[in-house]
Order: C-alpha cells, then sequence, then structure tokens
C-alpha cells in the first residue's frame, strides 16, 4: 500500500500539482500507521508528517486488541502477520515504523486519545520514548477524554489548530492564530510544544 502512496506522490510532482518538497503526510488509524511508514521507510519523501491514533509496533497493536476484535484474530493472522510466534513477531517488526525510528528525518506530529480501545496509548508513547532517546523532535498531542479518533468537537478543533499551524510552519502558507481554539478542549501537549507556532503561547492562556 506504502507503494502505491509514492506512486500518487511521484505523479502529483510529475503533473506539476505540487512541488517534491511540499508534500505532507497525514492520516489517522491505519493512515496514521501510514504516516509512519512514510516518515521512516522513505524519510525524505515527505516534508513532514501528521500521524492520528497510529500504530507504531505492528506487535503490541496486535497483543493488545479490545474484546471485540476477538472474532476477527484468525483473518488478522492471515493478512496482517502471527502475532503469536517468534518467527511471526519478526516479521511484523520488519513492517513496523517502531523499529526505523533512526530513520526519522522530518517533523512528526502526533495525536492520541487516552482511551482508544484499538489503537492504545502504548503505540504513540512507544514511538514518543524511542524518539526522545535518539534525540529527534516530535510533537505529542495527547487527549486523556477521547478513543479511537476525536469524537468531541472540542478537541477535533484544538487539533486542528494545532495541524493548522504545524503544516504551515514545514509547507509554508498561513494559518489562523490558536485563539479561542482550545475552550472547552481537553488538549495536552506532553512534548514538542515549542515547535509549533504559537502553541505554547496558546496553552499558557
Amino acid at each position: 500500500m506504502h507503494d502505491d502512496l509514492i506512486d500518487a506522490v511521484n505523479w502529483a510532482i510529475r503533473e506539476k500539482i505540487t512541488q517534491r518538497d511540499q508534500v505532507a503526510i497525514m492520516g489517522g488509524s491505519y493512515g496514521g500507521y501510514a504516516t509512519l511508514v512514510g516518515l521512516t521507510f522513505t524519510p525524505e519523501t515527505f516534508a513532514c508528517g501528521v500521524d492520528i491514533v497510529g500504530p507504531s509496533n505492528l506487535v503490541t497493536l496486535l497483543q493488545n486488541v479490545p474484546p471485540y476484535w476477538v472474532p476477527i484474530l484468525p483473518m488478522m493472522k492471515d493478512r496482517v502477520g502471527d502475532w503469536t510466534t517468534e518467527e511471526g513477531q519478526q516479521s511484523l517488526l520488519a513492517k513496523s515504523p517502531l523499529a526505523r525510528v533512526d530513520q526519522i528525518q522530518r517533523p512528526l506530529l502526533i495525536g492520541q486519545g487516552a482511551n482508544d480501545p484499538r489503537v492504545k496509548q502504548v503505540e504513540s508513547d512507544q514511538i514518543v520514548e524511542a524518539m526522545k532517546q535518539k534525540n529527534i523532535p516530535v510533537t505529542y498531542v495527547l487527549y486523556p477524554d477521547e478513543g479511537h479518533g476525536f469524537a468531541r468537537p472540542e478537541n477535533r478543533l484544538s487539533f486542528y489548530a494545532v495541524a493548522e499551524a504545524f503544516l504551515s510552519e514545514h509547507l509554508g502558507g498561513q494559518f489562523e492564530p490558536v485563539g479561542e481554539d482550545f475552550q472547552g478542549s481537553k488538549i495536552r501537549v506532553t512534548e514538542g510544544a515549542d515547535q509549533v507556532p504559537g502553541l505554547q503561547v496558546a496553552l499558557e492562556q
């Protein structure tokens, strides 16, 4: 699937829809995984990435599935990989962004819900920690009252405000200052607030 994304990027550049240094990658859930893959497996392709509730380690993802996923686990073994054997775990790790953290060269914004039953907080926590250990900058936005994605409008608005400023910083163009966009939101920025224009000031207001 990542090959398809790269083909699309190359097509857009070839058709002069965009420039090579003006392409970001952003997505949620599988799209978050795709974002992390983009920055770790093809580290020079994208100008930056925005990962929303994306798995960083396919082994821990499959070891911590919610109860309602149990009926589909046999299918997951066939389609994703076998997390119950050492050989299967090694294969899954080879496809996991966490195993390639040291390849990250571009700015990364991560959004996560603390109550996510599908892609648990550990998926974001562990890649943020690995990046910190390697002194790779990252901005980590955590919502204590959200699950798989951001359901509360106040939280969605706050994350979009952060993402807009982040993308403006790394792609160019204008962004709307946060203003009142954090009102009613439980937004927490545990890492890298200083890497997004205006974010630290907005959090202190």
